[in-house]
């Protein structure tokens, strides 16, 4: 996805064991992916990588904060983010193989002769998941400090009045 080095890592020259990597992500890093529902994007990724004999076990934890739209006023939204991934990444003979027949997630195949880790995608999925489905000030009352009360008293309007 025409990302930089600074989302690669090179695992060949890892000793066994944990390493650490922290990301800061913004909109500028959305830029070459599609659209997205938020905006003001101040993220913190902080991955551990954990180098075993043949595969590598890496732990995505997501943290900050942007702004998404609510659902129901439409208005601006501060949303913390805070989520938890992990991804195993096995390496085999042949790795095309081996992804397409994978049932599982959380399972990744690349070949023997890779040196390189390519996490941006990841971290592009993981943000997204974070954020929840439904996206509103307030679920029950609709009344949160960001609701926008003219959207807020023409729903009333309506749910009284249908």
């Amino acid at each position: 996805m025409g990302r930089g080095r600074e989302y690669e890592i090179a695992f060949v020259g890892l000793k066994p064991g944990p390493h650490e990597y922290n990301y800061e992500i913004t909109d500028k890093f959305f830029t070459a992916f599609q659209q997205q529902d938020f905006r003001n994007c101040q993220a913190q990724i902080k991955l551990v990588l954990d180098k075993k004999t043949g595969f590598m076990l890496l732990k995505f934890v997501v943290g900050g904060k942007l702004e998404v739209t609510c659902d129901r006023c439409s208005n601006n939204l501060p949303l913390e983010l805070w989520d938890e991934f992990t991804i195993t990444v096995k390496m085999v003979e042949n790795p095309e193989e081996m992804n397409d027949q994978e049932e599982d997630p959380d399972v990744y195949y690349i070949g023997r002769g890779e040196s390189h880790l390519h996490v941006a995608n990841w971290i592009y999925e993981f943000i997204n998941l974070s954020i929840p489905m439904q996206k509103s000030c307030d679920f029950e009352k609709m009344d949160g400090p960001y609701c926008n009360p003219a959207v807020r008293e023409m729903l009333n309007r309506l749910e009284e009045n249908p």
